[in-house]
């Protein structure tokens, strides 16, 4: 389907991405390296708008989930390190080794199969072993991280490159003490890793709210998400900052999400609007059809809830989110006609909708909002 024609577009400010990036390039300074996470389409930002500004920026590495993401950015021609997050099978772990993206090993079977792999294609692998500190689900534990480099540290077609964890209670609390578990955890497991025989040259844990918070964190590397994209990782990492850091974080929320008016409707007092009857006109009303719905990410429970941003005023959603149309209430916007943005997500003319405003109404995370956002809605750089 060519996103040329879809009826909604996302609108991404590439000074907010670059300021961000910034950002967190003063905090950790010069000698680390920054690692972009551009995975899920840039958490709905858009892969090669948002790994190209990144690059722009500074950013020293990129971190994807899965193969087809690492695919998509080489043949943009992006040339920086590209690190797969996610576990691959035996046709992705070939082609990540033949395109020498940097792959993660998060068990012995991995490691066995990118073993194998390696020496049937006569080609080195980079690897980055994940180490299971407290979340669990990738990774392996202290004692078969050292029995895999055991395994791993004669194979010359091997290198093992990196280690790496991820916390698991660093954003949802101000109690930081599994965070400060899971730490140590990690150390000790890099310890018995170096007594097997390999010291990984690259440490990585530190996500956004760690790169904010947690300085112990940063190694060699850091892995910053969310917050590239100006959004806070939770309303805590935000407290936990203001409360017990020094360091000044400015983010600056890079995305608008806009559609346009494809139908006004006078709807007299009394009638219902949208499925199930859940709205009812207590007076003569102006209705603005919008095209788009949940199956574009524009979430259900936004029903006569959400609102949204016409000529720099409120509308509210009036009746049920339907899957591909939305109702909104512009009986007092004046002159708001067919063909009149409106903005889902962002600001117009002074006023705002957040990703965390909707993620309250929706019951869930600002991730979620963004990396929900029509994957095919084409996504504009805009200065």
């Amino acid at each position: 389907m060519n996103i040329r024609y879809r009826q909604s577009w996302v609108e991404i400010d590439a000074q907010a991405l670059r300021h961000n990036a910034g950002q967190f390039r003063r905090i950790i300074g010069a000698d680390r390296k920054l690692m972009a996470v551009v995975k899920s389409n840039a958490y709905g930002h858009g892969l090669l708008e948002a790994a190209a500004t990144f690059i722009s920026a500074g950013a020293d590495w990129l971190g994807v989930f899965e193969i087809d993401e690492a695919v998509a950015l080489s043949d943009a021609g992006i040339k920086i390190p590209i690190l797969i997050l996610g576990n691959e099978d035996e046709d992705s772990t070939r082609e990540a080794i033949r395109r020498g993206y940097k792959i993660t090993v998060p068990s012995k079977d991995a490691a066995e199969l990118v073993s194998k792999t390696a020496r049937k294609l006569h080609r080195q692998a980079d690897v980055h072993i994940k180490i299971e500190t407290g979340t669990n689900r990738q990774g392996v534990r202290d004692t078969e991280a050292a029995k895999i480099v055991s395994c791993l540290s004669g194979d010359l077609c091997v290198n093992i490159e990196g280690a790496y964890t991820h916390f698991a209670n660093i954003e949802d609390t101000t109690d930081h003490s599994y965070a400060y578990f899971q730490l140590r955890q990690f150390n000790k497991a890099v310890e018995e890793m170096g007594k097997a025989g390999a010291k990984p040259p690259i440490r990585h844990t530190a996500c956004t709210a760690a790169t904010i918070l947690f300085p112990e964190t940063f190694f060699e590397m850091v892995r910053t998400g969310i917050g590239l994209y100006g959004l806070w990782p939770s309303k805590e990492t935000r407290v936990s900052a203001t409360q017990y850091t020094d360091t000044a974080v400015d983010l600056r929320p890079a995305m608008t999400w806009k559609t346009r008016i494809i139908q006004v409707k006078d709807v007299p007092a009394g009638e219902f609007i949208g499925y199930g009857c859940t709205f009812r006109a207590t007076r003569n009303m102006k209705i603005a059809v919008l095209p788009v719905g949940y199956s574009n990410g524009y979430d259900r429970k936004f029903s006569n809830s959400a609102y949204v941003l016409v000529r720099g005023h409120r509308a509210t959603v009036t009746g049920r989110v339907c899957m591909n149309l939305v109702m909104v209430d512009i009986t007092d916007i004046h002159g708001a006609s067919v063909g009149d943005e409106a903005v889902l997500l962002g600001r117009q003319d002074g006023d705002s909708i957040t990703a965390d405003q909707l993620a309250s109404l929706a019951g869930t995370i600002n991730y979620e909002i963004v990396t929900r956002i029509d994957p095919m809605a084409q996504r504009k750089l805009v200065e």
